[in-house]
Order: structure tokens, then sequence, then C-alpha cells
């Protein structure tokens, strides 16, 4: 693709994205991800839908890249319990838990993304202190102290549509909530994003289940790993 992936603008510095390319490349992901689960014979689960598997072409048109870890189910069934797979920072909590991959779990990697694309920093970030090493934890903490926008990429100053990065970051949230059931479907994010339904009405507070995790087979290295330990999906 004549823009490569997306992480490369957002992390590495080879383009400054602007605002209107930023929202026009969640929105085709969103396209392309409801692609995936609706309209085919079959829904595909991607399992691994993250920042450096988003391509863009020479119009920064997104497309969903990397198909080593897709699996297809009925549409009917809509999930799958199978070793865990993914990338670390991208990976439901559910998962983790259980292994069984579904479209919610698409849908909360499909959230991080978002979260990373409005605030220009990776899903983890080591070199962090701890209260902000989370970009979820922190971003539901300033959500839950109401300055939700000053999560915002710095490297875009104030040249961003409030309402739309408003809505970005609130469709984010929406789809990594720690509970499947609560998260939306691709349908439901497009509608938001599109305007045409309003803003999720989400909790301040994010609850903190903790799953136990049984293997980290599959599981990417370019992310933090770790073998069985408790996971505590921090607030």
């Amino acid at each position: 693709m004549a823009n490569g992936s997306l992480d490369s603008h957002l992390f590495k510095g080879k383009t400054l994205l602007t605002w209107d390319v930023r929202f026009q490349i969640v929105q085709g992901l969103a396209s392309a991800l409801f692609y995936l689960h609706e309209e085919g014979d079959h829904c595909v689960l991607h399992r691994d839908i993250k920042a450096s598997n988003v391509m863009l072409d020479s119009s920064f048109n997104a497309k969903i890249g990397d198909f080593g870890l897709a699996r297809l189910v009925d549409h009917a069934k809509g999930s799958q319990t199978t070793h865990l797979a993914g990338t670390m920072g991208y990976i439901a909590p559910e998962c983790v838990s259980s292994g069984k991959a579904s479209k919610e779990s698409d849908i909360y990697s499909f959230g991080v993304v978002a979260l990373e694309i409005a605030c220009g920093r990776m899903s983890i970030e080591p070199m962090y202190e701890e209260s902000q090493a989370s970009l979820v934890a922190w971003v539901c903490k300033l959500y839950g102290n109401q300055q939700i926008l000053g999560t915002v990429d710095p490297k875009l100053g104030m040249d961003f549509d409030a309402i739309q990065m408003e809505c970005l970051l609130m469709v984010g949230l929406w789809c990594v909530h720690p509970d499947q059931n609560l998260r939306p479907s691709i349908r439901q994010v497009i509608q938001v994003l599109n305007f045409e339904a309003p803003l999720p009405k989400l909790p301040s507070r994010r609850p903190s289940p903790t799953y136990d995790v049984p293997t980290t087979s599959g599981i990417q290295v370019s992310e933090p790993c770790f073998s069985t330990v408790s996971i505590t999906i921090p607030r």
C-alpha cells in the first residue's frame, strides 16, 4: 500500500496525519470490519486488529491487512474457542480468560485503534508512569474526570473538530467496555461515527474485572507478554 501502515504515521513520525485524514481512516476501518462481520457468506473474525495491520492507500483510505490469525464462523454462531492469539494491548479481556474469539473481541481491538488515532499514542507505553501506561485506562480516567479532550494527540494542536473528536473518543471507550455484552456492534459504531445515532451513555468509572491467563500461545511478541498471571483491567 502506497502509504504503508497506520502505525508508521501515528507513532513513527512518517507523516503527521491531519484530523480529517484520521477521521476518514477510522470510518474506513469501521466499514472494512462491517464487511468482515456482516456482509460475507460467513463472518470473518480477524483476531489481530491493530495499527500496524491497518494499511493505507495513496489517498489514505484504510484497508485491513494480515489475515494470518483470522477465522471463519457462521453468522449465527459468531464466536470460536481456540488458543489465545493476538497482540497484547489489543486483546479483549474475555479472550485472555477463555480464548474465545468473537465479533465483540474484534470490536474491542477496533476501539483500541480508535483511541490510538485520537490520542496519537500506543495502547501500551511502558516508559510512561503507571497511571498512563495503559491507553485505555488513561482515557477512561480522564473521561471520568470530565477531561476527555485532554487525551487528544498534542501534535494536532487545536486543529481538529471537537465534536468529531469527542465522538471518536466516546466510541473508542464504548468498544473497549470490559463487558463484551455492553459493546456495540460494528453497525452501531458506524451509525454513531456518521452522526446517525446519539453518543453512547457510558459509566463514569470503569469496572475492574480480573481474568486468569491460561497461555500465551499465538500472542505476537511485538508487545509485552506474560505467561500465567492474573490481569486486573484498570479503571
